[in-house]
């Protein structure tokens, strides 16, 4: 049984830092790109971030470029989103999942609330 588990979202003053981690379990995790999504209410979800297998290519939506820092761990089966300087946002819900052939194929956890208001 694929299960993706988010943590680490919370409330956050623009400019501040919010670390995002997501455990991984029931499928073949280091052979598998692994990516961040982003909700906000009323909106479809966007993707934010992506980390390749090996962890030697990370790509990130425009929004997070600069900002966000992406990062897995094979050994612990899990993710990471590094978000700094962050943006006044109300809250959206942070998903990670794995990508087959280039989206999200398994089903969504219950994410990771997130919001940047002062």
């Amino acid at each position: 049984q694929v299960q993706f588990v988010e943590s680490g979202g919370g409330s956050a003053q623009p400019g501040g830092s919010l670390r995002l981690s997501c455990a991984a379990s029931g499928f073949s995790f280091s052979r598998s790109v692994m990516a961040w999504y982003r909700q906000a209410p009323g909106k479809e979800r966007e993707l934010v971030a992506t980390v390749t297998k090996t962890d030697d290519k990370r790509n990130y939506a425009d929004s997070a470029k600069g900002r966000f820092t992406n990062s897995r761990d094979n050994y612990k089966n899990t993710v990471s989103l590094q978000m700094n300087n962050l943006k006044p946002d109300p809250t959206a819900v942070y998903y990670c999942s794995a990508l087959v052939l280039g989206s999200a194929f398994y089903p969504w956890g219950q994410g990771t609330h997130v919001t940047v208001s002062s």
